[in-house]
């Protein structure tokens, strides 16, 4: 009887663990730490992407005229505007709580990243974007807002 018991215990804390487990997801709305924006990480086919969706200084203060993705390498793209601008590109899902394998551009210096998110808990993500190997980059601690 103390052994049915026991399993069945281990196995409900078990499915408990495996649910709350499959809601940890980055889809939704997030802020970085300086709080200068949100943005919607949302899935397309099997990858994620991430889009600026409000700024907290939307207008150039020198122009008045909404933020434009300026400092672009290419200057074919320099004239679009950083708001809805798609940032973060083809993350793959590697772990349970991991999506890997994607890019993330940087409007403020116009480099690209190779980047990771990892959600460590169901209101906040790192974010990391490196160079060559993920232990050498930039980390950030995301917080959802939705």
């Amino acid at each position: 009887m103390k052994k049915t018991l026991f399993l069945c215990l281990t196995m409900l804390l078990g499915f408990t663990g495996l649910a709350s487990a499959q809601k940890l997801s980055p889809l939704g709305i997030w802020t970085n730490e300086e709080k200068k924006a949100t943005f919607e990480i949302y899935q397309s086919g099997d990858k994620l992407f991430g889009k600026i969706v409000s700024l907290t200084i939307p207008n150039d203060p020198a122009t008045g005229k909404p933020k434009l993705d300026t400092q672009n390498p290419d200057p074919k793209l320099r004239n679009r505007p950083r708001l809805g601008l798609v940032f973060m590109k083809n993350f793959e899902k590697d772990s349970e709580n991991k999506w890997d394998d994607g890019t993330i551009y940087n409007p403020e210096d116009g480099k690209t990243y190779s980047c990771y998110m990892k959600v460590l808990n169901a209101n906040t993500m790192e974010v990391k974007g490196y160079i060559g190997f993920s232990l050498i980059g930039k980390s950030q601690t995301w917080t959802r807002v939705k």
